[in-house]
């Protein structure tokens, strides 16, 4: 039985209680307000990160891990007596993430084998390919049928999500403050996707209960699924989306959990969303 070590980075949003019990290690994106760096999650928890964000007049900036974390946790791996590392990075369009994990594998070579896959996803949809290779791995697999398995898995990954506030994307200079004002104005609740690793709209409803249900019935027509997972950013209705999605057939409990700093800083306060993998 081969013994391979998963890694994820922290824009994946695994709850840390799941990280724990898949013995899944974790490198940590950056956060820096100003001249303060933090590292997610490890020195800046959700709630102390939208605590900050209100008190912000301008964004954040997010930076993706340098090749020596990436290396650090690689060499833990191989004192560890592991075989092999699997990286499963956030999308590569969307971070240097993993560019910088592939440069650390090039570096550790003689030391351990790696294998690095850009899973072109983020949060949850990220995490729960993550948490499904992990329990594979967890069985002896091999890297080989780890990595095969986890490329396999990619096109049935899912997430779609909505903005409660267009004030983050006005700061990050991401959209006319007009066009902004226009969407607070009629309530326009942009519905965000993923395709082929980049963000983008899904459509539009003028409420936010309307998005909620129409984010519900996008996850719904993916059914029945595998895995199912509710995330969200400091927002006061997770019950309600939880609500629309009791009755979706899925093979695991669903998992309710906090979108990090690095997903958070540019999807800002109240953005709520599902992550999926397809049976």
């Amino acid at each position: 039985m081969a013994r391979i070590r998963v890694l994820t980075d922290s824009a994946s949003d695994i709850p840390e209680s799941i990280v724990r019990e898949l013995d899944i290690a974790v490198v940590s994106l950056s956060i820096r307000f100003g001249e303060e760096e933090f590292t997610e999650r490890n020195q800046l928890s959700p709630a102390e990160f939208w605590a900050k964000c209100k008190k912000s007049k301008v964004l954040p900036e997010t930076a993706a891990p340098s090749p020596g974390s990436f290396q650090a946790a690689f060499q833990q791996a191989a004192n560890d007596g592991c075989d092999g590392v699997l990286v499963l990075t956030l999308s590569a369009v969307l971070s240097a993430t993993n560019q910088a994990a592939t440069l650390a594998a090039e570096a550790m070579h003689d030391i351990i084998p790696v294998r690095v896959i850009d899973t072109q996803a983020v949060s949850m949809a990220l995490g729960l390919l993550v948490i499904e290779i992990a329990e594979m791995a967890r069985t002896g697999a091999d890297l080989d049928v780890l990595a095969t398995k986890a490329l396999s898995l990619i096109d049935h990954v899912g997430v779609c999500a909505t903005l409660d506030t267009l004030e983050h994307l006005v700061k990050g200079g991401r959209v006319g403050g007009a066009r902004a004002l226009l969407g607070q104005v009629l309530s326009i609740k942009p519905l965000l996707e993923l395709k082929d690793g980049v963000v983008a709209e899904a459509g539009r409803q003028r409420t936010r209960a309307k998005a909620l249900a129409a984010i519900a019935e996008v996850a719904r027509s993916h059914a029945p699924l595998r895995r199912l997972a509710v995330v969200h950013g400091d927002a006061n209705d997770v019950k309600a989306l939880t609500d629309l999605v009791a009755d979706i057939p899925s093979e695991f409990p669903l998992i309710v959990t906090d979108i990090g700093p690095v997903v958070g800083t540019h999807g800002g306060p109240g953005i709520i969303g599902l992550c999926w993998v397809e049976a």
